[in-house]
């Protein structure tokens, strides 16, 4: 019995241990009365309050020293009841996130050890014997006087070296953390494989010194640089989370050179926690100009990988950087995707050079490879940058980058120029950094408009994908013209949310058409990706429509081209999907004319060198006229919603009267607009917008009374028009997007809420309860019908058979390797604890007979012996 046990754990081993989660004894926790109230709660169920979480107000990080370190299951026990404490709004579990560093292997075909590297500093920490890419210009902006003086850069990774000879004098402990050992020392752990060099490579590749006859210069020789020591352990969003927020207001730029596992099947990102830090970074960063984040495109090539399916790289608030070989080809881990913004300089086959850097125990190296490279040079590059103007923002930035990045020698059959005029590719987004270019730019920029989000979701309809066919899927945008607040006429990132089922998701490939033509790639496909989950609101993101007009049809293609053997009755399935466009209202360049754009103008004159005019304010007009002139619109005319009385400026809240709607009040400052936004009413008569009653988002009048949806949090009564915080008796919460927080009434069996007729209409006839008039849109099924997967049926597809879930009253048709899965996992678990098969199989005896009778895994005949 014991050899059948083995001898199954030791076939499945693999297969179950990538499928199993990894719970950790700590939890992350919302508290909203502060942390007096987190240490009385955490006391309170055995838990110790480790403190918040990074600058995530109201969230705390808790340990539990009496539950298991690693389980494969979520904890229960008398702590569990932290989640229903009223002075609680949201706690989870800590799971092991899977996070690798992204330099590159050895190309399989070729190993070698590492040479000594002679003393002496090299260019721009390429070979010294070798002078530097000129096409990247880092010596040419040194030479202007640029070297990252006064600007912060860490480094998130496994540790830095911090008295290492060639960081020691730019080391800064104020941005540097221990988030895996919960103290200021980032030094990483040693050992003989030196697993943990990765940080202070890429820390040399940033900040190391000049002028010490050590190792190489970094690209910003005078910046500070830290460390957060956050990959030598555990990763969780927890961990995640703190290593994003460290000193967000001290700290520049953040330079990350790993993610998740680029095994060319992996889909997965950013936790809640980790997505907050991102988003607070952004905002309160940089005392408001937010942080850059700098990230590793990845180093899945040679598994087919796509770096669309890595949340990181394809986040709009992360700098996504991939690599070229010193020739100008592709190398071969490069993954391709259409959320890459430029690219730098790295390693290639084994014949190139590889990059020469700083290595633990205060040596140095010439093997540093992969996208783990780029990320630190761009930050480097990012460092000059904001020397030259320390004003511009996280967006400034990257418009930076879009603009001064060049395809020079950089081979891709892919280049194409898009409506903007910019050259991009899906290998190396808008070309190589150019250092000098860069630190020009910056001096002069002007800080780009607000950021603009404009978004639309598709029909509720279900569109099939049929394969070796292209299913054609399209929205079309005003780009929000309608609504000042949110308008987007020229674009930055466009981003699309998909809710896709699908069969075998690697099979799948997709791409967006923009109004003007340019085709992004948002994923291809991936041989190794055989799950069966599809994409459960997952968003793709695209730079290459940068600079185009939003307005127009934008067209989502998606193909389905199967690799191996599939059930040609399971279709994939398109079940929504949803287009966010970022940008601008105004042109992001061409704003030299108005006053406002000198309002945006910073000048920040050349370090070293005097003003030509002593009496200079950054944000000024250098050249201003003594006497205000009148404005009578002869210059240019008033804004189009100011009404007959005309205006004193061009702008809508310099109008005298408005044609539609006055927004504002007399303190605040009105502006003239065509409709009024979310919480306002349209008072016709006085021509003004109005607010709604507290809890409306929108509204006819202002009374409690006068409704028509509500805002995040509460649920639209539409009996009585109003908005509450808990439906009344006789109806039930509808949380769900679709339904838009809505109290919906308790509909018969066989019916369910139209929320389009307002009314209880049937369900399809295969279900006994449903969400909707679909035949996929069951809830349970009618007497008769089988419940598998999506829909209700008859009798059970291949692959399937009948049986009993606990809990259940009806009958399904269970999927034959989730239950082997199981088997095998309970196996496991009883056989570590030492238990017998005996005492294990009546649990699951009829499961395990269902499968052997239908002969649904026959190689497991043998169980029938036991």
């Amino acid at each position: 019995m014991r050899l059948l046990v083995g001898f199954v754990l030791s076939t499945f081993w693999l297969w179950e241990a990538s499928l199993s989660r990894v719970y950790t004894n700590h939890w992350a926790v919302r508290i909203p009365e502060g942390p007096v109230e987190a240490d009385k709660l955490a006391s309170k169920y055995g838990f110790t309050n480790l403190g918040q979480i990074g600058g995530l107000e109201h969230h705390y990080h808790f340990h539990h020293s009496r539950v298991v370190r690693r389980s494969a299951f979520a904890t229960r026990g008398a702590h569990s009841f932290i989640h229903m404490d009223p002075k609680v709004d949201w706690a989870q579990q800590q799971v092991v996130k899977t996070r690798v560093k992204r330099h590159a292997r050895s190309d399989p075909s070729y190993t070698r050890s590492t040479s000594t590297i002679p003393s002496g500093p090299t260019c721009g920490t390429f070979d010294k014997n070798s002078r530097c890419r000129s096409e990247m210009n880092i010596l040419a902006a040194w030479q202007r006087g640029y070297t990252g003086r006064n600007v912060v850069i860490t480094i998130l990774d496994d540790g830095i070296e911090r008295n290492h000879p060639d960081l020691a004098q730019n080391y800064d402990q104020l941005a540097s953390y221990d988030v895996n050992g919960n103290d200021y020392d980032p030094s990483p752990r040693y050992d003989s494989s030196n697993e943990n060099k990765h940080g202070t490579r890429c820390a040399g590749e940033v900040a190391a010194v000049a002028n010490n006859s050590h190792c190489i210069v970094g690209i910003a020789y005078n910046a500070r640089i830290g460390g957060v020591r956050m990959l030598d352990g555990d990763v969780t969003d927890v961990v995640e989370a703190k290593s994003l927020g460290i000193r967000q207001d001290y700290i520049d730029i953040y330079s990350a050179s790993w993610g998740p596992d680029d095994d060319g099947k992996t889909v997965d990102g950013p936790g809640p926690l980790a997505k907050q830090a991102f988003e607070l970074g952004i905002k309160k960063g940089r005392k408001g100009l937010g942080s850059i984040f700098v990230w590793a495109s990845g180093n899945g090539g040679r598994q087919g990988d796509h770096c669309s399916c890595d949340g990181y790289t394809n986040s709009i608030y992360t700098i996504s950087v991939s690599s070229s070989t010193e020739n100008g080809n592709k190398p071969w881990y490069l993954e391709v995707c259409s959320s890459t913004l430029a690219t730098t300089f790295s390693s290639g086959e084994f014949y190139d050079r590889k990059i020469v850097t700083t290595d633990l125990r205060q040596r140095c190296t010439d093997g540093h490879t992969g996208t783990s490279v780029s990320a630190p040079m761009v930050a480097g590059v990012i460092a000059l940058a904001l020397e030259a103007n320390p004003l511009i923002t996280w967006r400034d930035v990257q418009h930076l980058l879009v603009k001064t990045s060049r395809q020079a020698h950089l081979k891709a059959s892919d280049w194409k120029t898009n409506a903007a005029g910019h050259k991009v590719s899906h290998l190396y987004g808008f070309g190589l950094v150019d250092a000098e270019a860069m630190v020009v730019e910056a001096k002069k920029w002007r800080n780009v408009p607000p950021q603009h989000t404009c978004s639309k979701t598709s029909d509720r309809r279900t569109r099939y994908i049929r394969a070796d066919q292209k299913l054609n899927a399209s929205i079309s945008s005003s780009g929000c013209s309608d609504q000042p607040d949110q308008q987007v006429v020229f674009l930055e990132h466009v981003v699309v949310r998909v809710l896709i089922v699908h069969p075998r998701r690697g099979d799948l490939e997709i791409s967006l058409v923009s109004p003007s033509g340019t085709r992004s790639q948002l994923l291809a496909q991936r041989l190794f990706d055989n799950s069966n989950e599809g994409f459960r609101n997952w968003e793709f993101m695209t730079v290459h429509c940068w600079g185009e007009r939003a307005e127009g049809t934008w067209t989502l293609e998606i193909s389905d081209s199967p690799s191996q053997l599939r059930n040609p009755e399971v279709l994939g399935k398109l079940k929504e999907w949803t287009l966010i466009l970022h940008g601008t209202a105004e042109h992001p360049y061409q704003s030299q004319g108005s006053q406002h754009s000198f309002s945006r103008m910073l000048e920040i004159p050349t370090a070293g060198k005097e003003m030509k005019n002593p009496d200079f304010v950054p944000g000024a007009p250098e050249h201003e006229e003594e006497e205000e002139e009148e404005y009578n619109g002869t210059r240019s005319p008033c804004h189009p919603e100011c009404g007959d009385q005309g205006c004193d400026g061009a702008d809508a809240d310099h109008c005298l009267n408005c044609i539609h709607f006055s927004l504002g009040s007399l303190k605040s400052g009105r502006t003239c607009v065509s409709h009024c936004p979310l919480g306002y009413f349209e008072d016709g008569e006085a021509r003004r917008c109005r607010r709604c009653h507290r809890g409306c988002e929108k509204c006819v009048a202002r009374g409690p009374n006068e409704c028509r949806s509500c805002r995040r949090g509460l649920y639209f009564y539409s009996k009585e028009s109003t908005c509450v915080e808990t439906c009344p008796a006789g109806c039930f919460h509808d949380d769900s997007d679709l339904a838009g927080m809505t109290c919906v009434p308790e509909c018969a069996n066989g019916t369910f809420f139209n929320l389009e007729e307002m009314k209880c209409s049937p369900c399809h006839i295969s279900c006994s309860t449903c969400t909707g008039p679909g035949l996929e849109e069951c809830i349970q099924c009618a007497p008769d019908y089988l419940q598998q997967e999506w829909r209700c049926v008859r009798n059970c597809a291949p692959g399937y058979y009948r049986g009993e879930v606990a809990g259940f009253t009806q009958r399904m048709c269970r999927n034959t390797r989730s239950t082997v899965k199981q088997l095998l996992k309970f196996l496991r678990v009883y056989s570590e604890l030492g238990k017998t098969a005996h005492s294990f199989f009546p649990l699951l005896w009829n499961e395990l007979q269902c499968v052997i009778m239908l002969e649904a895994l026959p190689s497991l005949k043998v169980f029938k012996n036991l």
